[in-house]
């Protein structure tokens, strides 16, 4: 089965993991675009682009989901 995971916070990255290492094939992750936070501003990556990141997996991050563009 091909899967293309969706998802943002921490919490999703248990989620996703377990799709990585099963045997489905992960074409990429759906996530939101990095934003600045904290009190510099500093542009944050997702928990779970990290993870994308470190695990070599393609990485998705529309402006807006509803984009037909994206699609």
């Amino acid at each position: 089965m091909k899967i293309v995971f969706m998802g943002t916070p921490q919490f999703a990255v248990t989620s996703l993991d377990t799709i990585f290492r099963s045997k489905h094939e992960l074409l990429g992750v759906v996530t939101s675009t990095d934003k600045p936070a904290g009190r510099g501003n500093k542009i944050q990556q997702s928990a779970v682009k990290k993870y994308a990141l470190e695990n070599n997996i393609t990485i998705y991050q529309p402006e807006k989901l509803k984009d037909e563009k994206f699609y």
